[in-house]
This record gives structure tokens, C-alpha cells and sequence, in this order.
């Protein structure tokens, strides 16, 4: 009976980091890009968000900078990973990440910032 609990603990600790990982994703900048009000430098970059539908916070991390902007979450199989950017002013502004299962447009500035 103690190998049973034993080995249904490790499992849930196991797959903590599966039900983590499902809101995040990787996505790398070939280019830099404005989202809000920072600018990002290409480089690779950690995404995570919290919450759902209209009210999502998503974090961008790449090292120590980080930045958190709102953004709006649709589920939806895009097949791979890629961004949707606008030229304003002569800057690129991000304007959508679209990862495997799930699409997230921005729409305004960012909530934290470096």
C-alpha cells in the first residue's frame, strides 16, 4: 500500500510540469518588434499567459527582460508557430503570436515592463 501512495505522489508531481507547460510556448524574433510600448531585440524568447478568453496577460521573457501585455486568447489549431506584425511609423509592432493550439492577438500596452 505505501509503494501504491509512493508511486501516485510522483506521478502528480510528474505531471506538474505538463499542465504548466500548457500555457506557454517559444517563440523567436527574427527581427526586433514593438509590443506596447518596449521594444524587443530578435532574439528567443519564453511566452507564458495567465487567464482566459479577452483577458489574458502574456509574458515575453527573453534572460532578464521581460515584458506583460494584454491580450485576447482564441483556441484554434494554427499547425506552427509563428507572428503577425503591422509597420507603424516605421517600427513593427506585434500585433498576434500564433502558437500550435492557441492564437493571442495584442491590443494594447504593456501591464509591467522590464
Amino acid at each position: 500500500m505505501k509503494r501504491f501512495f509512493g508511486f501516485a505522489i510522483m506521478l502528480a508531481l510528474l505531471s506538474i510540469p505538463a499542465f504548466a507547460a500548457k500555457n506557454s510556448g517559444n517563440l523567436t524574433l527574427s527581427d526586433k518588434v514593438t509590443v506596447g510600448t518596449t521594444q524587443l531585440p530578435a532574439a528567443d524568447y519564453k511566452i507564458t499567459w495567465t487567464g482566459t478568453g479577452s483577458d489574458v496577460q502574456v509574458t515575453l521573457t527573453h534572460g532578464k527582460t521581460s515584458v506583460t501585455i494584454p491580450a485576447k486568447l482564441t483556441e484554434q489549431k494554427n499547425g506552427n508557430s509563428s507572428i503577425l506584425t503591422d509597420t507603424k511609423g516605421g517600427t513593427n509592432v506585434l500585433q498576434a503570436i500564433y502558437l500550435d493550439k492557441v492564437t493571442l492577438k495584442f491590443d494594447g500596452t504593456p501591464a509591467s515592463g522590464q
